[in-house]
């Protein structure tokens, strides 16, 4: 595992990588472009839950624990479970960034799963419609995306403290249209630049 980066740090918070794989093919995904974050996250195997947290030295040094990397985080939801429950006993804010998908990839509502690990969830909502999401992310599952996100979204509030909609600053895209979705479900907005070359 040492030739792989599957825990890094950013500020005052610690990220996990622990897929490459996601239900999306973003035109502004950060593995697109050249300079990525400075670090190498491409992985040559998925790691397991205690190889993930051989690394983590003091969880609750940081401000938080985000499970975000090159991937879809809960594509690996049995994973991400294990991670969470270990690190929550050792006091760490866990947060997780998310494409909203999981309804569609389980075929069922998973928010109950991680009800009591996850003190924050931030769902990238990248557009304002269903045909702009679909141009702009490219989802696997297609016209049914949008509103799988919409609905995990919707799902999340009430159950996880913290539950935010973000949106990139992307051409074409809505950004109040986004912010009056998130107010309309709840959630809190917040608008990310690309950071793409």
């Amino acid at each position: 595992m040492a030739d792989q980066i599957v825990a890094y740090s950013l500020g005052q918070n610690l990220y996990l990588n622990i897929t490459n794989r996601c239900t999306n093919n973003c035109l502004f995904c950060i593995r697109h472009t050249p300079r990525g974050i400075g670090y190498n996250l491409w992985l040559k195997y998925e790691p397991s839950p205690e190889e993930v947290l051989a690394v983590i030295k003091e969880p609750a040094s940081y401000q938080e624990i985000v499970f975000c990397g090159y991937g879809e985080p809960l594509l690996r939801l049995d994973t991400v479970k294990k991670i969470a429950s270990h690190l929550k006993k050792k006091d760490a804010k866990i947060r997780i960034n998310t494409n909203g998908q999981a309804g569609l990839i389980y075929q069922k509502n998973i928010v109950s799963d991680l009800k009591d690990l996850v003190d924050i969830i931030c769902i990238s909502l990248n557009a304002h419609s269903a045909s702009s999401y679909l141009k702009i992310c490219r989802p696997v599952y297609g016209e049914k995306a949008y509103q799988a996100v919409l609905d995990f979204a919707r799902s999340c509030v009430g159950q996880i403290p913290r539950v935010i909609l973000s949106v990139v600053d992307w051409p074409g895209v809505d950004v109040e249209k986004c912010r009056e979705i998130a107010r309309k479900l709840g959630a809190e907005f917040r608008l990310r630049k690309f950071s793409g070359n």
